[in-house]
């Protein structure tokens, strides 16, 4: 179950000694500072003198932690300073709510690889993200039995991640066609606080149309979300079939095969059958225009309809599938697959005015050598692994091809990768910095400058598709309730500090 923190009764009794009519009394830190002198404590960190960053706004700011919490949030609290724990100098910095990533394909720990798990939270962390979700389908390493049962799904992710991470995670698990029973355990998972689940109409465990209505209409009722692979399976298929029957086997034929025109009527399909069950749903990573135009209908007309988009749609287009190298080509092999420039600067347009409410990863550790490995030898697109590494560059890219760029501000920034998904996902506690919420912190230097490199980034991928890319902002310091995971740039060894979180209703 997810801890509840409870706030002390101290401060109870500083609220009220703050309310009370008190000539002397005329801020917070002067009453705090009357608690100090009566029971000598203090906060456990105290973060002074940044620009406190949230979707409604930035301000300079003091932040005050305490048991894991975020406890008051002023404009100067150096009356703490004395009491305190540790006092953390933030001037200069901006102190951002931690992002939550809902979209990974994490693998989990295995006997050959017992800590990529680990390797990829702590990777996580070092790029600003301090909650994120994985789904557990087929690839990231979950079991038959995991892919029989969602029950199962959920008890097997729940113990092969115990005490395994460096920041606070959470489980969408992936419905999936050749279930035993798909649809029965639905509430059952709601109720144990995992209110998403994920359906994909596309590859071979794709989830038939009329169960995927099914799927929304039942979490719908019981507080729950599904999240939808937005692409055509009867467009794809044949398209894939013709490339393999003409010899179009390499990897660039990959994004050929997987139109935009696939997306967008599959995208259309997903919103009509969400207004017809009354149900919210979420479109994970779209990558067009085109697709976007029918989810922002959707929503004009009162579907309860959110959209995703990742990072390297927002960075990168299909002059990548020019490589002539194949290994080169099928490291940004993607599902769906990256867009020309018109459709990536409609989607920053998109993310700017609302039509899109969130950025995600999508991120898949794959490596050259292993899962793209078919590459090198000829192996037919269709069977060579889609995805790509990005759980630690959702900040970079955000904050250094958006805010930096004027294309976004810092809050709506905030809000695309921390408010909105917490909210949406049911993360109560997580995505904003104010009192009560879990002291998720980043504390973010946004002169620096540096270009994204493999050779200093910690993924469990032995690539990064934003190789050279150069970017404003720097993660510096990392707080997940509380306790540093990141500091200064260094990680602090704290594996088993992220804690598997249970959900409230999602979707609102």
């Amino acid at each position: 179950m997810q801890q509840r923190h409870v706030v002390p009764i101290v401060f109870l009794r500083l609220t009220a000694e703050m309310d009370a009519p008190n000539p002397s009394a005329d801020s917070p830190t002067r009453g705090y500072a009357r608690r100090v002198a009566v029971d000598g404590t203090g906060p456990d960190l105290l973060i002074r003198g940044g620009t406190v960053v949230t979707a409604a706004g930035s301000r300079r700011a003091d932040v005050s932690v305490r048991g894991g919490a975020i406890d008051l949030v002023e404009d100067d609290l150096g009356a703490m300073a004395a009491t305190a724990r540790e006092v953390l100098d933030a001037t200069g910095l901006l102190v951002l709510p931690g992002c939550v990533d809902v979209h990974t394909h994490t693998r989990v720990a295995s006997d050959d690889e017992p800590d990529r798990f680990y390797q990829d939270s702590l990777a996580a962390a070092f790029g600003g993200t301090t909650t994120f979700l994985a789904f557990n389908n087929p690839g990231t390493g979950s079991s038959p039995a995991a892919h029989r049962s969602i029950r199962a799904g959920v008890d097997e992710f729940r113990r092969v991640t115990a005490n395994d991470s460096a920041v606070d995670f959470a489980l969408s698990p992936a419905i999936l066609g050749g279930m035993d029973d798909r649809l029965s355990e639905l509430p059952a998972m709601v109720d144990a606080g995992v209110p998403t689940a994920k359906a994909f109409m596309v590859f071979d465990f794709r989830l038939p149309a009329p169960s995927i209505f099914e799927a929304l209409r039942i979490l719908g009722e019981r507080g729950g979300m599904l999240e939808v692979h937005c692409e055509d399976p009867v467009l794809i298929d044949a398209a894939v079939a013709s490339a393999l029957q003409h010899g179009d086997t390499s990897p660039r034929h990959h994004a050929a095969t997987r139109s935009v025109e696939a997306e967008a009527v599959a995208t259309h399909r997903v919103m009509a059958f969400a207004r017809a069950a009354e149900a919210p749903v979420h479109v994970v990573h779209l990558s067009c225009a085109a697709a976007m135009r029918h989810l922002a209908e959707a929503r004009a007309t009162g579907v309860r309809a959110t959209g995703e988009t990742c990072p390297h749609y927002l960075a990168l287009t299909e002059a990548r599938y020019d490589e002539p190298d194949p290994v080169e080509c099928a490291k940004s092999m993607i599902s769906p697959p990256l867009r020309p420039a018109a459709d990536r600067d409609a989607l920053w347009a998109g993310l700017a005015a609302g039509d899109l409410s969130l950025v995600a990863t999508d991120h898949v550790a794959d490596r050259v050598a292993v899962e793209k490995g078919g590459a090198a030898r000829g192996i037919p697109f269709d069977r060579i692994s889609s995805g790509a590494p990005g759980i630690e560059t959702l900040l970079s890219i955000l904050y250094g091809l958006g805010v930096a760029t004027g294309r976004i501000s810092r809050e709506r920034m905030v809000d695309l990768v921390a408010t909105t998904p917490a909210r949406r996902f049911g993360l109560a506690r997580k995505g904003a910095i104010e009192p009560g919420r879990d002291a998720d912190l980043v504390l973010f230097d946004p002169e620096a400058r540096r270009t994204i490199r493999q050779a200093d980034l910690h993924h469990t991928s032995d690539y990064t598709p934003y190789e050279g890319v150069e970017v404003t902002g720097a993660v510096r310091s990392v707080f997940v309730r509380g306790r540093a995971v990141v500091r200064d740039g260094r990680a602090t060894d704290d594996r088993g500090w992220g804690r598997f979180v249970e959900r409230g209703s999602a979707g609102g």
